[in-house]
């Protein structure tokens, strides 16, 4: 049985572009980035993260700025979110940073509001005006008791 040469190539090319084109898609869909840039390194301190995860975005105005790069427990329980912000963005030092959700049930990402301060923050440092994420369970909860007393 005899093969033909430019048949196995074709097939043999045919097999290493499907291959390429599955690892593109396979980096586009998980997220991950070719080379990615350096970003300036900020953190935040929140009271509650309820499910926030790393590789979240980071936004300012709803266009993304950034991502979510690790998140820890400070000695004071109180969780530290460090963030990874484009260079080409300036932070004023007096921007504030809120834990928001994408629709009513949707993932949890961070919305930055720029301040007017002069200055800007630099990497390492910290977003001090933070607004903690809304679990939605405790705001029912709270308004079935306070529902159910007034009901008494």
């Amino acid at each position: 049985m005899v093969r033909s040469n430019s048949r196995d190539f074709v097939v043999g090319l045919f097999v290493l572009v499907g291959l390429a084109a599955l690892a593109y898609l396979s980096f586009t869909i998980g997220g991950a980035s070719w080379g990615r840039r350096g970003g300036v390194k900020l953190h935040a301190v929140f009271d509650q993260i309820a499910d926030l995860k790393v590789r979240a975005p980071v936004s300012i105005a709803g266009v993304s700025v950034g991502e979510v790069t690790g998140i820890s427990l400070q000695d004071d329980y109180r969780a530290r979110v460090e963030l990874e912000i484009d260079p080409r963005v300036h932070l004023p030092i007096d921007s504030s940073a809120a834990i928001v959700t994408s629709g009513l049930l949707g993932d949890r990402y961070i919305a930055i509001e720029p301040g007017a301060e002069d200055r800007y923050l630099g990497p390492g440092e910290e977003i001090v005006y933070t607004e903690s994420a809304l679990v939605l369970e405790r705001v029912v909860g709270k308004f079935l008791y306070n529902f159910n007393t007034e009901q008494q």
